[in-house]
C-alpha cells in the first residue's frame, strides 16, 4: 500500500466543503483512504492516529493537508490531480464572487455590507474559533458556532459573555439549525409552522423537525445548543435562553426540548424554566430520569417520534398515534422464517449519534445488553469497535471512526465495507440502518447504500439478515424523500417511518427469532 501526503500552504477551505471533497477523493479507483482538512495540530495527531501519515509534516493552522492512501503511486498522483482540480473550482468560485466588489475579510467588513444581518455562523479552525465567536457577540450578533475542538472552559466564557448582552450563543458544535425558515449546517428543508425546537442534539433536532413535516405541522425556529450545554458546569445556558426565546416569540405556539441524558440538576433547573412559559412544552430528554415540576405544562415523550408526535398534536392537527411499527404480526413471523438458527444478534450501523443512542435505549428494555464504542454502559463498550459482538449498535460518525475520514452523512463509504462485513457474519440476523437527508448530506445516500446492500445480498447466499431503515427528510430536501424511500425499498430494505419504529422492529424480530429457535431446541 502506498502513502502520499500533499500541502496546500496558505489555502483555507470551509470545513464541510473539505468533506465533500475528501468523499469524491475517496471514491476514486485504487484509492483505499483520502482525507483533505485543516493542518492543525489536532488534525494532524487524528491523521497520525489513523495511520494516514507516519511523521508529522512541517505545516501552518493556516495550511491545507491532503493525505492519501492508495493501491499504487499512479492512484496517489490522480488524486492529487483531483484535488488541486477541485480546490481550483472552488477558489474560482469565490474569486467569480468577489471580483463584483471588495472581498470580505472580517466580520467587521460583513457587517458594514449586511447591517440587518444578526447573526454570524462561524466554521473555522478550533484555535481560531473562539476569538472570532466573540468578536461576532461583541458586535452584537448571535452565533451560531459550527466548529468543534474548543475547549469547555471557552464555551462557558462565550456563552457567559451572550448571556450578559441577550445574545444566543448556537455551540460550538452546533452542526443544525433553522432560523426564520432558512435551513443552517445540517438542517432540513422543513415546513414553517408554529413549533419551536431547542435541541442539544443535532440529529435530534433533524428527526423530529421532519416528523413533524411529515404529519403536517411546521417549524418556527430550530435552536442547536451544542452538545455538552446540558452538561454540570455549562448548566444549559443556550437552552434556557433558547426557551426565553421561543416563548417570546410571537410564531412560536408550541415548544420542543431535545438532549440526549443531561446532567441531572442541569435539566432540572431547564424543567422549571420551561414550566415557567405560557405555552405547552414537549421535552425528550432521551434516558433521563428527572422528573417534570408538579403542575407544570410539560408532556414528557420517551422518544423523538413520540416528541413530534405530542408536538403537532397541541397545535391542534388531528395526527394518528405512530403504529410501533408497521409489520404485522403474520409478516413478523414470514420475516423470521427467512432466517437461520444461527442468525440472532441485530447491528445497528448508524450515521447519527441521536439515532444510535436512541436504538440502544429501545433495543436494551427488549434484548438487554447492547455493545458499541459509545455504549450506555462501560461494561458494553467493544474491545475492538471494528468488530461488533452479540447486540452492537454503532454510531460510525464518532471520532473513532472519523479520524482522518469525512462524516459517514457525507460519505458513506466506511459504512458500506462495515454492512458488507455484517452480512459475512452469520450471526447477524438484523442490519439496521439511518439514512439522513438535508443541506450538507450526501447528495444521493440511498444510490450508494443500494450499491452496497446489493453486493452484501450477492455475497450471502445463505444466512441472508434482514435490512430495516428509516429516511430522516423532507419531500423538500434536495435528495428527495420519495425518491431515497423508493430506492431503499427497491434493494429489499424494511423502511419505518421513524428510528424508534425501525428499532423496535429489530427488537421484535430477534425476539421472535431467538424464541423459535429456542422452541426448535
Amino acid at each position: 500500500m502506498a502513502r502520499l501526503s500533499k500541502i496546500f500552504p496558505n489555502t483555507y477551505r470551509d470545513s464541510v466543503a473539505l468533506m465533500q471533497v475528501s468523499a469524491k477523493i475517496n471514491e476514486l479507483t485504487g484509492i483505499t483512504q483520502a482525507s483533505l482538512i485543516m493542518a492543525t495540530a489536532t488534525n494532524l495527531e487524528l491523521l497520525q492516529e489513523a495511520g494516514l501519515i507516519e511523521t508529522v509534516p512541517e505545516a501552518g493552522n493556516n495550511d491545507l493537508l491532503l493525505a492519501l492512501e492508495g493501491e499504487n503511486e499512479s492512484a496517489l498522483q490522480e488524486a492529487v490531480v483531483t484535488a488541486e482540480s477541485k480546490l481550483h473550482e472552488m477558489a474560482s468560485g469565490i474569486i467569480e464572487r468577489e471580483i463584483r466588489k471588495e472581498p470580505l475579510r472580517s466580520i467587521e467588513m460583513a457587517l458594514d455590507a449586511f447591517p440587518d444581518a444578526n447573526l454570524a455562523l462561524i466554521s473555522c479552525p478550533g484555535e481560531y474559533a473562539t476569538a472570532e465567536a466573540l468578536k461576532a457577540l461583541n458586535l452584537g450578533l448571535d452565533v451560531m458556532l459550527f466548529s468543534d475542538n474548543i475547549s469547555e472552559e471557552d464555551e462557558i466564557f462565550l456563552k457567559k459573555n451572550a448571556e450578559t448582552e441577550g445574545l444566543l450563543m448556537m455551540g460550538p458544535d452546533c452542526g443544525t439549525a433553522i432560523v426564520n425558515g432558512v435551513p443552517l449546517g445540517f438542517a432540513n428543508n422543513v415546513k414553517k409552522g408554529s413549533i419551536g425546537i431547542v435541541a442539544a442534539s443535532g440529529t435530534g433536532l433533524q428527526q423530529v423537525s421532519c416528523l413533524i413535516d411529515r404529519w403536517g405541522g411546521g417549524i418556527s425556529q430550530a435552536i442547536g445548543t451544542g452538545g455538552r450545554d446540558l452538561s454540570t458546569k455549562v448548566g444549559g445556558s443556550t437552552m434556557i435562553a433558547g426557551i426565553d426565546a421561543l416563548a417570546a416569540d410571537s410564531n412560536t405556539k408550541v415548544i420542543v426540548l431535545i438532549s440526549k441524558p443531561p446532567s441531572q440538576d442541569v435539566a432540572f433547573k431547564v424543567l422549571e424554566r420551561a414550566a415557567k412559559t405560557d405555552k405547552p412544552v414537549v421535552v425528550n430528554f432521551l434516558g433521563s430520569t428527572v422528573e417534570v415540576p408538579a403542575g407544570a405544562e410539560v408532556t414528557e415523550a420517551k422518544t423523538l417520534e413520540a416528541a413530534a408526535h405530542a408536538a403537532v398534536r397541541l397545535t391542534g392537527i388531528d395526527v394518528q398515534t405512530p403504529a410501533r411499527h408497521l409489520v404485522t404480526t403474520g409478516e413478523l413471523a414470514t420475516l423470521t422464517n427467512r432466517l437461520s438458527g444461527s442468525q440472532k444478534y441485530v447491528r445497528g450501523l448508524y450515521s447519527g449519534g441521536t439515532f444510535s443512542y436512541e436504538a440502544m435505549i429501545l433495543l436494551t428494555e427488549m434484548l438487554g445488553p447492547i455493545h458499541s464504542a459509545s455504549p450506555l454502559a462501560s461494561e458494553q463498550n467493544l474491545d475492538d469497535p471494528w468488530q461488533s459482538r452479540e447486540h452492537t449498535v454503532l454510531d460510525l460518525g464518532g471520532d473513532v471512526f472519523t479520524r482522518g475520514r469525512p462524516h459517514p452523512m457525507i460519505d458513506h463509504r466506511l459504512r458500506n465495507e462495515r454492512i458488507l462485513q455484517e452480512a459475512m457474519d452469520p450471526e447477524t440476523a438484523v442490519i439496521l440502518l439511518d439514512i439522513v437527508l438535508g443541506f450538507g448530506s450526501h447528495e444521493n445516500p440511498a444510490e450508494d447504500l443500494a450499491v452496497a446492500i446489493s453486493e452484501a445480498r450477492r455475497a450471502t447466499t445463505t444466512n441472508e439478515p434482514i435490512f430495516i431503515g428509516f429516511v430522516c427528510g423532507t419531500k423538500n430536501d434536495p435528495q428527495n424523500l420519495e425518491k431515497q424511500e423508493t430506492m431503499m425499498s427497491e434493494v429489499g430494505v424494511l423502511l419505518m417511518e421513524s428510528n424508534a419504529q425501525a428499532a423496535r422492529l429489530a427488537g421484535d424480530i430477534i425476539l421472535q427469532q431467538n424464541s423459535e429457535t429456542a422452541i426448535i431446541k
